[in-house]
């Protein structure tokens, strides 16, 4: 049965820009937001996506900011926008009923890089007592419930690259059990730091184009050769369709399908032929009741390396059978690691709201391996999208994928 759960508002920070409408458009003009990183000058790749400039002091106070880990203000500020988008406000809901759900891949791995710093240089007295509980995996969730006022169900969810989505379809399955009526739901990441840089370099994972951050994520390009690292969050309101529509909230879009596995193979490698992540989209499309030949649009992991771009490719291709396009953000945004399901499924539900498939940064010509997918690039496409899917991988052999579809005409966000 499908899951019929509204996405009634979304907020954003990303690379691209620190609000859901400022992302949208950059990433609808095909290019890259990759530029030289002072903090990485001394590493193999000396480049990263990092947000714009933003004082988050002013933003959220200066207590909480001493407080958190840059995951959690990211969090909190794409929520913030999100509830607003939604029309939501803490006194419009029982907090009992209103649930958090967060993906992150390493929550306050810079506070710790920070703290561990301090220690080596300065000792143990000059750890700030801010820290330990600043860099806990579930503290994102947590200052997010203490800042937006949610007393149900707080949850992490650490799953890698596929956090953001995973923690977008166990919401759904918050809600379809009735265990709260709204989530505030996507994922949050900051893992732009020296340790995970150089941590992916040593894996070979890392674009080394030193003289070409803007051009170095290419996803299912001839030319790729490593993704970039970056950092953001997205939020998404999700609510029972029938609630939703109860409290003529717009609906942006409505995720209808969900599936998930694990691979059981290697730490870092899909399985081979993509077997793995083909059971998640498959079955993803039972739970919408929907078939291989509805699929109109994929929303792809496509991280710019080859061995990734080319497995996924191949598994599309043999799965689905209808005429789809492909479209990968990680050209214009890079690796957002935790937050990128997220994110993906934002920029999803907006291309279904908008019928309009924004391109892929950087991608001129199909890897090898990648020639049987049609990938819109070079500019926005028109599309009519009846049923799009949202893929997202993860080191450990995660799969995740979501399914989504329009709102009925009379339910419509007009954003």
């Amino acid at each position: 049965m499908a899951l019929n759960i509204a996405i009634t508002g979304i907020g954003m920070v990303t690379p691209a820009g620190l609000t859901t409408a400022a992302t949208w458009n950059s990433v609808l003009t095909g290019r890259s937001y990759a530029a030289p990183d002072p903090l990485l000058a001394n590493l193999k790749t000396t480049f990263s996506a990092r947000l714009p400039p933003h004082d988050f002091r002013a933003a959220l106070g200066a207590l909480l900011v001493r407080r958190t880990d840059p995951s959690a203000r990211y969090a909190i500020t794409a929520a913030h926008e999100a509830l607003d988008h939604a029309r939501l406000t803490p006194q419009r809901w029982d907090a009992r009923r209103v649930a958090i759900v967060l993906g992150t891949g390493a929550a306050g791995i810079s506070t710790a890089e920070q703290a561990h710093h301090t220690l080596s240089a300065t000792g143990p007295r000059h750890v700030s007592p801010s820290a330990l509980p600043a860099f806990l995996p579930n503290m994102a969730a947590g200052h997010l419930s203490m800042a937006v006022g949610t007393q149900g169900p707080a949850l992490t969810m650490t799953a890698a690259c596929a956090s953001g989505t995973i923690a977008l379809g166990h919401a759904c399955r918050l809600l379809t059990q009735h265990d709260c009526d709204i989530a505030i739901a996507g994922g949050t990441d900051a893992m732009v730091t020296p340790l995970c840089a150089a941590g992916f370099c040593q894996l070979g994972a890392l674009s080394t184009r030193n003289d070409d951050p803007a051009g170095a994520s290419r996803p299912f390009d001839a030319d790729h050769d490593g993704f970039v690292l970056a950092e953001g969050a997205a939020i998404l309101i999700l609510e029972r369709l029938t609630d939703a529509q109860h409290r003529h909230a717009p609906v942006i879009a409505v995720i209808d399908g969900y599936g998930e596995c694990a691979d059981a193979y290697h730490p870092t490698a899909p399985q081979p032929g993509g077997t793995g992540a083909e059971y998640a989209l498959r079955q993803a499309l039972r739970t919408a009741d929907a078939t291989e030949a509805d699929v109109d649009h994929v929303n792809a992991h496509g991280t710019s390396t080859p061995l990734g771009d080319a497995t996924e490719a191949t598994m599309l291709a043999r799965t689905l059978t209808g005429d789809f396009t492909v479209t990968s953000n990680k050209g214009a945004l890079g690796h957002t690691m935790g937050a990128a399901g997220a994110i993906e499924a934002a920029l999803t539900a907006l291309a279904i709201c908008r019928q309009t498939i924004p391109p892929t940064a950087n991608h001129h010509k199909p890897a090898a391996g990648c020639e049987s997918i049609r990938i819109i690039h070079g500019r926005p496409e028109p599309q009519t999208v009846r049923l799009a899917v949202s893929n997202s991988l993860g080191f450990g052999g995660h799969n995740a994928t979501l399914a989504l579809r329009p709102a009925l005409p009379d339910q419509r966000a007009s954003t």
